[in-house]
Order: structure tokens, then C-alpha cells, then sequence
């Protein structure tokens, strides 16, 4: 499961951003930026050999020695960023899609909310537990 999760919006601010180990925040938000260039990169790439139709899930960014990093954009340029222990072996590219579907289905559901300022920071309970059901649990 994952140790961090990100939700960075078009202009490349956070919305959302949840680590588990919380002594570790600062660096994970880092490597969370970092990622962004890469996101960008993948982007731009497929942008120019497929016109407008892309793939939402970029896939492995960059793995790390401690951690690999995974990206998705919707739509509207909003970018997912999950990060997932290196030494979790079991978890497989369908599951890793599949999580990216339920937080990009939570996401819209934060959108969707009428009390909700779209560029505001992510609020919500609900998408907390979503979120907090992916992260890994301790213990």
C-alpha cells in the first residue's frame, strides 16, 4: 500500500498531500515536486504523438532506493502522486491503476461538492478515508 499520497493541481500547487510516516513529511512532499518534472515530461510526450488522446496513468515515474513514485493526470491537468514502499513486491501495475481510479472518483466527488471552491485545498472526510484506506497501516 501506499506511504504517500498527493493531489497536485494544474499550476503544480499541492491540494492534498498525506504521508503515513509523519516524521517523514518534508520528505516526501520533496520527493512528491520532483516527481512533477517527470509527470510533465511523460505529458508532453504523449501529447505530441497521440494529439489529444492519452492514457490517464503514466505509470512508474522513478523508483528511489526506499520508494517508487507513480503518477496520473486527469483530464484537467490535475496530477496523483502515489508513493509505495520499494520493498512491497506484491503490488502489482493493476493495483496500482486500480487505486488511482478510486482517488480519481473520490477527487470528483470533492469537485462535485457545491461548498467547494475548485483550487481550495481538499477538505474533505470523505476523501480522507479513501485515502486513508489506501495508505499503509501501522502495525
Amino acid at each position: 500500500m501506499a506511504v504517500c499520497i498527493a493531489v497536485i493541481a494544474k499550476e503544480n500547487y499541492p491540494l492534498y498531500i498525506r504521508s503515513v510516516p509523519t516524521q517523514n513529511e518534508l520528505k516526501f512532499h520533496y520527493t512528491v515536486h520532483t516527481s512533477l518534472d517527470v509527470v510533465e515530461e511523460k505529458i508532453s510526450a504523449v501529447g505530441k504523438s497521440l494529439g489529444d488522446q492519452r492514457e490517464l496513468y503514466l505509470g512508474l515515474l522513478y523508483p528511489t532506493e526506499d520508494y517508487k513514485v507513480y503518477g496520473y493526470v486527469t483530464n484537467s491537468k490535475v496530477k496523483f502522486v502515489i508513493v509505495v514502499d520499494s520493498s512491497n513486491t506484491s503490488l502489482r501495475d493493476n493495483e496500482i491503476r486500480s487505486m488511482f481510479r478510486k482517488l480519481h472518483n473520490s477527487f470528483t466527488d470533492v469537485m462535485c461538492n457545491p461548498f467547494h471552491n475548485p483550487g481550495d485545498s481538499i477538505q474533505s472526510k470523505a476523501f480522507d478515508g479513501v485515502v486513508s484506506g489506501m495508505m499503509v497501516q501501522n502495525g
